[in-house]
Order: C-alpha cells, then structure tokens, then sequence
C-alpha cells in the first residue's frame, strides 16, 4: 500500500532529489508500520544568511487510525541531514504509538495498591 504523501516547499525551489529522499523514508516507515494513512512533509528555508549559511526546517506529520503523530522543528544546514532527522524523530515516535497498540508497553497498572505502614515497636527511641 502506499502511504499518500503531500510535500511542501516553502523558501526554496521544489527538488526531485529532495523529494525522492522524503519517498524513501516514508516507504522505511510503511515497511514498520503499514496502517499509516498519510504523511504530510513541511520544508522551509526561513532565513537566508551570508555568512553562516541557512538552515533547513523539516516538518513531518503522519496520520495514524486515533492519532497524528508530528516530528516539527527539525534543523539542520544540510537538507538531507534534516530530512532524516525529522524521520528519525517520527520513527521512534511511531514505534512508541504501535508498541502500546500491541500491549508492549504497560500503560496503567490496575490493582497494584497497598499501604505502607511503619511498626511502631521497632522505632522506640530509648
């Protein structure tokens, strides 16, 4: 199946290259999880400087039955090296949503309560 994506370009000319790396990770998270619904990609360039060169921003939002999972605020000044860490963030984040689906991840123990008292013939002071 494969995931509809929408990729958006803002302050920088729309890239192939770009885009072909966005498809190939999102084919890497298909692989991990294959209910993901969609996937929208987010990159800028805000602010174009001279000397110390621009940073790209990635944004990645994924679409999951009961959930929208967003790894935002990714920087970094290689394109390629942003891309990949937004991935990366939405990866592990994705893992943690599928493995509390599938029980792995106890989220609330019931029945665990009990009260913690203190024998007071232990504790005489003399």
């Amino acid at each position: 199946m494969k995931i509809p994506t929408e990729i958006t370009f803002h302050g920088i000319e729309h890239s192939p290259a770009v885009e072909t790396a966005v498809q190939r990770w999102v084919s890497r998270l298909e692989h991990m999880y294959d209910r993901i619904t969609k996937c929208g990609v987010t990159i800028s360039q805000p602010h174009k400087r001279h000397r110390h060169g621009s940073e790209f921003n990635v944004s990645v939002v994924l679409e999951v039955p009961g959930a929208e999972i967003a790894a935002t605020h990714m920087r970094h000044e290689d394109i390629y090296v942003a891309v990949a860490d937004a991935f990366r963030a939405a990866r592990r984040q994705l893992a943690d949503r599928v493995d509390v689906r599938r029980g792995f991840v106890k989220t609330n123990v019931v029945g665990r309560e009990g009260k913690v008292g203190m024998n007071m013939n232990k504790h005489r002071s003399m």
